[in-house]
This record gives structure tokens, sequence and C-alpha cells, in this order.
């Protein structure tokens, strides 16, 4: 198998220092818009890199046609989407014009409605790409959307949950914790903050099963989620994510949710960027001290002066969990259960030197790739991770030493 890897950011490079204690691959290519972070990717494998089975290029991800022929001129087998999700539409594009797979871990952007935003859908995640499903399914080929680990490891969660631990469910649950500090900074998150900003200030989507998709106020329904290894307690609100689209496609639940455990201070400083407008993408203009103008993002200005996550794991400490809760029937009587993934900050950046959260959701599509090269996991059109068998994949995680537990509820 040949990978082009697209994105050699937080999550990028760990997937690439993940990759490498693996032999299922020929070669990864590690392209960026700045080559120097492709390169800085490459090069920090060390001796992992010395075998010939990485190396950088430079790309432009909004290029459809020039992703399309860096797929070509290597020989690449399969896609792997690293950049945030701005860019899903023409990578995922790029792959099929080149006739390769295609892998990511967030779908192509929604549009709230415009009229009644938080009740009514407008588009979804993930529609455009599921509107292509026919080409991929006449091309052979396979686009695996949603494959990192919040979407990802938690569908896996949902499909195992319905193929081994339940009769009938009803009502699936994405939850997700940490109790993960930043030693020195007053607000540094974790993760993306443009997709963190996308994904926490649009209307959060839930699913019914006698109603369908529906739309509710940004950080709705607030409840305390107790989350295992010594995280404990967090609150934890509506959040729109990819698994309320995908679960529902192949696994029969009467009610999806996805709830983020954010903290109130978090939610008041998203709130306070909504007040002022700076979760906006549309550029507007800003003139320098020497008079001259530009036009820019002001989302893309708040990312610009907060820290790159990828950078905080030294002075961060603690753990953190993405989990499915699960409420149903087995056997006639009743039960609930809590499939998760924890991992703690101090063991990744000791093994990997990878932030918690970044390598959580890195070590996800490169199970995936394994399972994809060794024939395991196969298909062909548009597919979400609940869509193929799940205890391979589980095996295979903890295979890599990382891993998952079930709790029983009670």
């Amino acid at each position: 198998m040949r990978v082009l890897l697209v994105g050699a950011g937080g999550v990028g490079t760990a997937i690439t220092r993940i990759a490498a204690r693996r032999d299922f691959f020929d070669h990864f290519v590690v392209a960026d818009y700045d080559l120097a972070r492709a390169e800085a990717a490459v090069a920090a494998l060390g001796d992992g890199a010395g075998d010939g089975r990485f190396s950088a290029r430079r790309i432009d991800a909004s290029d459809e046609a020039a992703v399309a022929a860096l797929l070509t001129r290597e020989r690449c087998d399969v896609l792997l989407n690293a950049t945030d999700p701005r860019f899903v539409m023409p990578l995922f594009e790029a792959a099929l014009a080149a006739g390769s797979h295609y892998l990511d871990m967030a779908m192509s952007l929604s549009r709230p409605h415009p009229a009644r935003p938080y009740a009514q859908c407008g588009v979804k995640l993930g529609d455009e790409q599921f509107a292509r499903a026919e080409a991929w399914r006449t091309s052979g080929r396979l686009a695996l959307v949603g494959m990192g680990v919040e979407p990802g490891l938690s569908d896996v969660f949902a499909r195992y949950a319905a193929d081994e631990l339940f009769d009938e469910i009803d009502e699936i649950g994405i939850r997700d914790g940490a109790n993960l500090t930043v030693e020195g900074y007053d607000f540094a998150p974790s993760f993306n903050i443009w997709t963190t900003i996308e994904e926490c200030l649009n209307p959060p989507v839930v699913y019914e099963r006698d109603r369908g998709w529906f739309t509710t106020e940004p950080f709705s329904e607030p409840e305390v989620f107790d989350f295992p290894e010594g995280i404990g307690p967090v609150e934890c609100v509506n959040v729109e994510h990819e698994e309320v689209l995908l679960v529902p496609h192949w696994v029969d639940a009467r009610r999806v949710t996805f709830k983020y455990g954010l903290g109130e201070d978090f939610i008041g400083k998203l709130r306070a960027l909504h007040a002022l407008g700076l979760d906006s993408t549309e550029p507007v203009a800003v003139r320098g001290p020497d008079g001259a103008g530009v036009r820019v993002s002001p989302r893309d200005v708040v990312a610009a002066c907060l820290p790159d996550p990828a950078t905080l794991g030294e002075r961060m400490s603690g753990k953190t969990c993405a989990g499915t809760w699960v409420k149903g029937t087995k056997d006639g009587l009743p039960r609930e259960v809590y499939l998760y993934h924890v991992v703690d900050n101090q063991w990744s950046m000791r093994e990997y030197g990878s932030q918690a959260v970044v390598w959580q959701t890195a070590v996800n599509p490169v199970v995936a790739l394994e399972l994809l090269a060794g024939g395991v996991w196969a298909g062909t059109g548009v597919l979400g991770p609940e869509a193929l068998p799940a205890r391979p994949f589980l095996d295979l995680l903890t295979a890599y030493g990382s891993p998952w537990g079930v709790r029983d509820q009670g």
C-alpha cells in the first residue's frame, strides 16, 4: 500500500509516528502546503524515515487537480486526509478522479437552515460526500469517512454494541470528556480551534427514529457524565458532530446524540467569540499601520493567536476519554454500557512525543489503513466506520498498545 497523507500538522505528524512502527505499507508521501512542515514530520522519525518509506512533498489541499496529479505521480493507493474540514471536498474529489481510495477524520461541512437553524437541518455534515456515493461505487473505490476517534472509534463502538452487546438499542450517545490542563495558559484548546469553533457553535443535530434529524440550540441538554479512569464527572452538552449523521445509516437505534464535556469557562469563551463575530469564516478588510490592506477571516485570526495544540504536550497533564454510551435490551433485560478509550498525555508524550488528543485521533486511521491493506476491511462507495466489522478493528487497536474498555452502567 502507498499512502498520500495530506496535512502535516499535529494529527498528521502523529500519524507518521504511529505508522512508522508498522509494516503494512510500502510508502507514505507526507504532503503539506508548508513543505518545511512536511519535511520536519519526516525528519522527526529519525531512523524510522531512513528506510525510505516516508517522503515529503508540497501540495495545496484546495487544488483538486494538483492533488489528483500527485496521487497519480506517486502511485498512491489511498489518500489520507489530515487537514481541517474546509479541504474535505477537493481532496475527496481528487482521490476519486485519480482512482484512489480515500479516508478522512471529519466530513464535509454543514450549512444551517436559513430560516429555522435551531429546529430544522439545512445541509448536514457529510451530505456532499454521501451525494457522491454512487460515483464511488461505480469506480470500485472506497471513501471511508469519519475515521478518526470522534467520529471514528466512537462509530466502531456503536457497531460493536449492536453486533455483540444488545438485541435492541434505545439510545446511542457519544460522550467525550477530559481532565486535561495546560500549564501557563488561560485558554489553550487541545484540538484545532477552527474545527472546535465550527462544531461547537453550529446548531447541534439530534436523531430520533420517529422524527429523523433535527437541530437544537448550541450547548443544549446539559448533563453530568462520569468518565472512567479517574477523569470523573464532567458536564456535557449537545454539539454538532458526524456520529449523529453516520450511526443511523447502519445501526438501528431510537435516538442518537453527541455530547462534549466543554466546561462553563470554555463555553463562555466560545459564546464571546460568537457575539463579537470572531467565529466568522467570511474575510474582512483589515488595514495595517502602513496603510496596506488585507482580507482575513476572523476565525483564522483567532487560530493564529492561540498556541498550536500540537506544541502543548510538554505543558499538558491529564487524560482524555472518547466513548459511546449505549442503552437498550439484551435477552429481554435492560442493559446500559459505556464503551471507551482513554489516553494519558504522559504516556502518549513519552511513547510517541504527541499530546493525548492528537495521538488519540491519529491512531484510528492508521489502524483502519492496516485493516484495508490486509483485506480485513473492504468495500466500495462512501461508508462510515460502522458499515464495517468492529471486532477486527478493536482487536488491532489493542495490539497497537492502546486498549479500550467497557463499563457496565448498572
